[in-house]
């Protein structure tokens, strides 16, 4: 096929590929219309684009305008199904490296050689709203790879949340249709703080852990670039010997994992609905390139029924104090796509998508994905020739006897299309698993053929008392705040009621609480006995640095510059981005005459939409709506517990707020380490002793 990547057939060829084979290939699909002539899609040059073809100059158009035709027709035909799940998303090319050669444990080739580099595309997205939604929501962040390896695409389909609603497949459209918008009324949008949800989760108890998960800071994440991604299931890993080992799959941020607060995940919800897109866009485009670790738990066969959980149960984790995380590589997001729709709304996700050396395990919900992946591509992107779109074409050559369907690119020559044949000398032929043919893990199955599930998936609430065993004290507020929202939001008094007798289970004061938040009687079961708790599941214990994180800097004329310059020097050498803000774009300047250029203005930004700000002040035009604004944006700011740093001549706009000196203020007045503390404070993002109120 003409465009083809170099044909790595021979095993000795793999080593042409590299981490640009991907961006190489799209290449030739590539179009730039700076500086050409414009030309209908036969074509032919367009002498006209401004009015269609009249029988007179106030005359009807006529039917022989083709241009118009063509132009109209392709444009009633623009917008294709949006995902069911998934809709809205973002996504970004990269590349993954690996640390160290896991021969001992698969055969895939992207994990043999550490100086190997595997192109990437990775789409983050929310699940419930649609394509026009906010970023914000209160929602499970999909974080899909696909691998462009040298034995074909690996899709790597996960969340950001390492367990899932259900357990059974055939569960999937129960939950979708009890989450989305009602049907009577199609709303809310993008929310599951309605009473069809809530009824689903009261009367669907295995629901009950990964309902932990999303009341959690972990369903409001800050970045795509600050979150962690989870294959979710239990797969296999098989080398070359036959040798299988569960495994399960990790993506670890390397800024840490760190959320919104609900209130400014609402605000920027409004300010901003592009907000956690736009952040990875602009730090990709600044070279800011995120980064995360590929890490991996990996448990011998011997060991599949040793815990007090199925490990096939895809509501249950494998918490990382018994079964270490291995970190084996690098993924580096480091090129913006060239076209949303073509490349971030065309990709196709697959978990069946796999190479020789990854394999799938009997876990009910993977299966089902096994089939609805591969299903629901079939009417989004019009048939059954999706995999030749150039975002979805491997990057090593491909051939078999598939023929036709809509849109089918690839010429397929000769007069063979079937196998087995002798006119064609059988070609293409099969592989041997020595040559790189795929081979399923041969597992002995025994059983009656049955409608039922596995009573070791019986146990719905021992993980969901281990993740609040796991939050801090700040994180189990959250956690009570968010049911209160949610659940408070159920007008049905009797679903209320449900909600709060199941939780119960997981922590009596946490549904106590909560059902006096939300009017009901407070609920007379017992929790669950469970002691245990797993650290690496709270974001308290997280990895704080400074670097991309975002300052806003409030300023006016008359600023000191020798000490707001050091300071943004000091901002700059850490890694810290900063934004200038006043009450016009343009000039500021300071009382020597030094200028800064303000990119934002009060009305133009939001304090939501910032890390920290840096409180310079001084002087404008209209002087008390120029204090009005700073004082509003230190109040969000302060009440959001973000640490917020006071030069000198910032005190008086401090002194008019509502803040108080306490943790994350930072006073420059007299100290000669302001910079320093102030950085250390921005790294902290949030401090949660502060009294708000």
């Amino acid at each position: 096929m003409k465009g083809d990547c170099v044909d790595n057939s021979k095993s000795n060829q793999r080593e042409n590929l590299d981490e640009n084979a991907k961006d190489q290939q799209l290449e030739q699909f590539r179009v730039d219309n700076d500086g050409k002539k414009m030309t209908t899609n036969q074509g032919l040059k367009v002498s006209n684009d401004e009015d269609s073809l009249k029988a007179g100059i106030r005359g009807p158009t006529i039917m022989e305008d083709f241009h118009f035709r063509e132009k109209i027709t392709h444009f009633d035909h623009e917008r294709i199904p949006e995902r069911v799940v998934h809709a809205r998303g973002f996504a970004a090319h990269g590349e993954f490296e690996l640390y160290e050669s896991m021969t001992d444990y698969t055969r895939a080739s992207f994990l043999q050689d550490p100086k190997k580099k595997t192109p990437v595309f990775v789409r983050f997205s929310t699940v419930v709203g649609s394509l026009g939604s906010m970023d914000t929501a209160r929602d499970v962040r999909g974080f899909a790879t696909k691998f462009y390896t040298d034995e074909g695409n690996y899709d790597l389909v996960g969340n950001n949340i390492p367990v899932f609603f259900i357990q059974d497949a055939i569960k999937f459209p129960d939950l979708i249709h009890a989450v989305k918008p009602e049907p009577h009324n199609e709303m809310p949008q993008a929310a599951s703080a309605h009473d069809t949800f809530w009824d689903f989760v009261a009367n669907n108890q295995e629901i009950a852990h990964m309902i932990m998960w999303h009341m959690s800071d972990r369903a409001i994440p800050r970045s795509f670039r600050m979150m962690e991604g989870f294959g979710v299931h239990a797969f296999r890993f098989v080398n070359d010997k036959g040798k299988s080992r569960f495994v399960k799959f990790h993506w670890k941020p390397v800024l840490g994992v760190h959320s919104l607060v609900w209130d400014e995940a609402q605000i920027i919800a409004g300010k901003d609905p592009d907000f956690q897109r736009r952040d990875l866009w602009e730090s990709i485009e600044i070279g800011d390139y995120p980064e995360y670790e590929l890490g991996v738990q990996m448990l011998e066969p011997e060991d599949e029924f040793k815990f007090d959980f199925d490990i096939l149960d895809a509501t249950k984790l494998w918490p990382e104090e018994i079964v270490p995380v291995k970190k084996i590589g690098k993924m580096t997001l480091n090129r913006n796509v060239d076209n949303v729709f073509a490349e971030t709304e065309q990709v196709a996700f697959h978990p069946g998508n796999v190479v020789p050396g990854i394999d799938f395990t009997n876990d009910p919900l993977l299966q089902g994905r096994l089939f609805s992946y591969l299903d629901t591509q079939l009417i989004r992107l019009g048939g059954p020739n999706f995999s030749e779109i150039p975002i979805n074409r491997p990057v090593c050559p491909f051939h078999n006897n598939q023929r036709n369907g809509f849109s089918r690119q690839t010429i397929n020559v000769g007069r063979v299309s079937y196998h087995k044949n002798s006119l064609a000398n059988n070609t293409p032929s099969t592989s041997t698993a020595r040559e790189g043919g795929f081979v399923h893990y041969e597992e002995k199955v025994e059983g009656r053929i049955t409608r039922a599930r596995s009573k070791s998936f019986d146990n719905h609430f021992s993980q969901a008392r281990l993740f609040w065993n796991s939050m801090s004290p700040p994180e189990k507020q959250h956690i009570i705040d968010a049911f209160s929202f949610e659940v408070g939001k159920v007008k049905s008094k009797s679903v209320r009621q449900q909600v709060v007798d199941m939780f119960v289970r997981v922590d009596k004061a946490m549904a106590t609480t909560v059902a006096d938040n939300i009017g009901v009687n407070r609920p007379k079961g017992e929790q669950i006995n469970v002691t245990l708790s797993s650290p690496a599941l709270s974001q308290a214990n997280t990895i704080k640095v400074p670097q991309t994180l975002k300052v806003g800097v409030l300023i006016g004329d008359g600023f000191d510059a020798n000490e707001v310059g050091e300071v943004l020097k000091f901002l700059t050498r850490q890694g810290v981005r900063y934004s200038i803000i006043s009450d016009r774009l343009g000039i500021v300047t300071s009382s020597d005459g030094i200028q800064l250029t303000a990119s934002d203005t009060f009305i133009t930004t939001d304090a939501v939409l910032f890390d920290s700000l840096y409180v310079v002040g001084v002087k404008a035009k209209n002087q008390a709506k120029f204090n009005s604004h700073i004082v509003n944006y230190i109040n969000e700011s302060y009440r959001h517990y973000k640490p917020i740093g006071i030069a000198t001549s910032g005190t008086i706009f401090f002194n008019m707020s509502n803040a108080n000196v306490g943790p994350g203020i930072v006073l420059a007045t007299g100290d000669k380490n302001f910079a320093k503390k102030f950085v250390n404070a921005i790294a902290q993002q949030r401090f949660w002793q502060r009294n708000i109120y």
